[in-house]
């Protein structure tokens, strides 16, 4: 049974799992899978979780939990918004080329309780980083005075998921990383103000055309 702080066990599974998860998608694994792959008895497994859906919760809450610490690392050390973003840019990219394009799809359908979490974190945690970044760069003078802040923080946070919805994106058709870079991407620079815009090109090392 699953308790409230993990043990090493249940820590071990469940990062073993997730690994799974972002390979193949949720569904797509079983018990079966997860034991050969940690190479131990189903048995063992179950000693420390009931069953499937215990163990995609513990997975999640463990790399939600992984993912705000990182982000608060680099907005702590990050010297100006616009590194921030960039830095959010650099965690995208890392975050979404090892996630299954499905996951979001299998989390909403099949483990509510997993897609609650992540829910709770997007419209929580991170909504409230996007507020904090973008009053952050209007102090900073990068980004323009006249930003509703409200209004696009809520842009962002819907920007998030768009490339998991196989209707406007087909997998087929569309690699998911590329399509977060370049939403991303339009999302800092129609924010800019001038300054924002030369600073992101330093950063990028590119000189645009005057």
């Amino acid at each position: 049974m699953l308790t409230t702080e993990p043990t090493t066990h249940q820590h071990k599974i469940a990062t073993a799992a997730f690994g799974l998860f972002c390979q193949k998608g949720i569904k797509s694994i079983t018990m079966d899978d997860i034991a050969q792959h940690l190479g131990m008895s189903k048995k063992t497994i179950y000693k420390w979780f009931t069953n499937k859906d215990q163990i995609v919760y513990a997975s999640t809450s463990s790399y939600l939990q992984a993912a705000e610490q990182e982000c608060e690392d680099f907005i702590t050390n990050s010297a100006n918004a616009i590194e921030e973003l960039l830095q959010v840019i650099g965690m995208t990219k890392r975050v979404f080329s090892t996630l299954h394009a499905s996951i979001f799809f299998d989390l909403q359908k099949y483990h509510r309780t997993s897609w609650e979490l992540w829910v709770q974190h997007k419209e929580q945690f991170i909504l409230e980083k996007i507020r904090q970044n973008i009053q952050r760069g209007i102090n900073e003078g990068l980004y323009r005075k006249d930003l509703d802040v409200e209004v696009l923080a809520r842009m962002r946070l819907i920007m998030i998921e768009l490339p998991f919805n196989p209707l406007l994106f087909p997998p087929q058709d569309f690699e998911v990383t590329q399509v977060q870079l370049s939403i991303l991407e339009l999302y800092m620079m129609g924010m800019a103000t001038l300054k924002g815009h030369k600073l992101i090109n330093d950063y990028k090392h590119i000189t645009e055309d005057e």
